[in-house]
């Protein structure tokens, strides 16, 4: 990170000091050795300073190594936070169709394993390699220039042989981890969708099932994880092997050079400090370079993901959609989610600024997919929809969603208090004006008798509310955003009668002030809307008034009549009168 690049020069000159005392530390053990050989006599006399210099350079290696840690931790750290940030921001930025086929336990287990890497590479760079090529460079320039070449033409063919074999059998064990990280992503999404749709294994007595295919995929992971440790056995067999083969070699070549007067005791153990430093080290460096090799297999899936482009992006020239009353007009539109499955079929309608359109038809006519396509979840396939004359794919996205507020039929809550997610769809909203929005949402009144009242936490996706109450959150949170176009998608099928007919009056209310797209099956919601569309595979097959509709004795007419004969509840229109303008301005 560029903005720590002090922090990483200084860790940096903190590892160079480490090592030269590191390397350091047998040069002085060498003049100690020495010192008592060739003094066998006078050893109470040994130099003082020689003790001390050995035991101040293992002081300065070890201050030197905790210092390189201290400063080069936030550094590992942040490039964690600033991975996750981003990949959550990408993840938010990807387009509906993404988040409809994703699986939630998979991504949620490659993003931990992601960012995790991101740490080991940074921690294997900072605190393993650089430090051995350090050494490896200071140990090889005293070798070279004091002792005989074979003691660098061995150690330096040790390690050339260690490297070669590492890679060669890293390389192959590669497909054994990718294997192992498909199968852990999989048993993960499988765990996570069975936790997440608890209530229906409990239905149908499906437990042992969810176990089972769990357990056959981990029964996998294990046939590999087996494979890749047994792997990696034998690799460190043949990395102990070679460095055994170095080492011996060396000291061979050192315990002649003694037997023929060329070098001292203290050469020999100079020589055989050096080895360890180095080989110890060396045989870890295997070790790191295989976790680099996972670690870069862990983050390809998150590096995937990063590359993946969002499939609604904002026009090159986009600009701010200009409100000027919330007229929405959709000309010829056409739309499939799949090209062999049209949805939308030359859809036409416009809902003038201030009233209500209500969109009808049986279950898969399309009408659900005009509230997506009005929100830009998706692109229409032929055709235009514009707002107040603007295009949609020519306005940022930012401010088309600012301008339109929705109670969707699938209301899902955030695990978190109920004041909390009214608040959300305003942040900046005051507790009165919160209140305010949940007392016309006819839920203050519930709230408040709660134990924890406003602070009452509402599970994940709002598991411990009642479908009815999820509904009043979420209409609750659409009054507080105060948009211009408002979008109730089946906004009140959760309810009870007496609730819905509550409810359905101040929906009517706030529509007076403002573009209204209503999306129903249940007909008695939407007598009073200003224009009815009826809809059947895709097109607009009727349109008019309710009154109209019942006239002409269509679709419409027969959808109300088997309404009505099944008992389904008449909610009558409500006439015009005074509201409270002080939320809805």
């Amino acid at each position: 990170l560029w903005e720590f690049r002090g922090r990483a020069l200084f860790a940096l000159a903190c590892l160079v000091l480490s090592k030269v005392a590191n390397v350091g530390v047998p040069l002085v053990l060498k003049q100690i050795v020495d010192a008592l050989e060739n003094r066998p006599g006078q050893m109470l006399m040994l130099p003082l300073s020689l003790l001390l210099a050995y035991g101040a350079l293992k002081l300065s290696a070890s201050l030197f190594n905790e210092l390189r840690d201290i400063v080069f931790a936030k550094v590992r750290y942040r490039a964690m936070r600033r991975l996750s940030t981003r990949v959550l921001e990408h993840l938010h930025n990807l387009s509906l169709r993404f988040h409809l086929e994703r699986q939630t336990g998979a991504i949620s287990r490659d993003l931990e394993r992601g960012t995790r890497s991101v740490s080991q590479i940074l921690n294997y760079m900072a605190f393993s390699i650089l430090p051995i090529v350090v050494e490896f460079v200071l140990v090889g320039g005293i070798l070279f220039t004091q002792y005989d070449a074979v003691f660098m033409m061995i150690t330096f063919g040790t390690v050339l042989v260690y490297g070669v074999v590492t890679v060669a059998v890293t390389e192959w064990r590669m497909d054994f981890r990718h294997h192992m990280n498909r199968l852990d992503s999989e048993a993960n999404s499988q765990a996570m969708d069975s936790l997440i749709n608890y209530e229906t294994v409990k239905y149908f007595g499906n437990e042992k099932l969810e176990v089972n295919r769990f357990d056959d995929k981990l029964s996998a992971w294990e046939h590999w994880a087996v494979k890749s440790q047994t792997s990696m056995s034998l690799l460190n067999f043949a990395q102990g092997a070679v460095i055994a083969v170095g080492v011996t070699l060396v000291m061979i070549f050192a315990a002649r050079g003694v037997t023929a007067g060329d070098m001292s005791i203290g050469d020999l153990v100079l020589v055989n400090a050096f080895l360890l430093q180095l080989f110890i080290p060396l045989g870890f460096l295997g070790i790191v370079y295989r976790q680099i090799k996972y670690a870069l297999a862990d983050m390809d899936l998150i590096f995937k993901l990063l590359d993946r482009k969002p499939e609604i992006q904002d026009a090159p020239d986009a600009h701010p959609l200009e409100l000027k009353g919330g007229r929405i007009c959709f000309d010829q539109v056409d739309f499939s989610y799949q090209p062999e499955r049209v949805i939308l079929q030359g859809v036409d309608l416009e809902v003038p600024s201030g009233h209500k359109l209500a969109i009808v038809g049986h279950s898969g006519a399309g009408k659900s997919t005009i509230a997506r396509l009005l929100y830009r979840f998706y692109d229409v396939t032929a055709g235009s929809i514009r707002i107040d004359g603007q295009d949609l794919r020519e306005v940022t996205q930012e401010s088309l969603r600012a301008a339109i507020g929705i109670v969707p039929q699938d209301t899902v809550l955030f695990n978190d208090s109920i004041y909390y997610n009214i608040a959300y769809g305003r942040t900046s909203a005051s507790r009165e004006e919160v209140e305010q929005a949940a007392e016309m949402a006819h839920i203050r009144g519930f709230i408040e008798s709660l134990p924890d009242g406003w602070e009452t936490v509402v599970g994940e996706r709002g598991l411990k509310l009642s479908g009815g109450e999820k509904q009043r959150v979420a209409i609750a949170r659409a009054m507080l955003k105060r948009p211009q176009i408002l979008v109730f998608d089946e906004a009140t099928s959760s309810l009870d009668s007496k609730t819905e007919q509550a409810i359905q009056k101040t929906l009517d209310q706030v529509a007076q002030h403002h573009t209204t797209l209503v999306v129903a099956h249940r007909l008695s919601t939407v007598v009073d809307a200003d224009e009815i569309l009826v809809m059947d595979k895709g097109r607009v097959c009727e349109r008019g008034t309710h009154q109209e509709l019942l006239d002409r004795k269509g679709m419409y007419a027969e959808m109300w009549d088997l309404q009505q004969k099944n008992g389904l509840r008449i909610i009558q229109p409500v006439s015009n009168r005074s509201f409270d303008e002080k939320v809805l301005s």
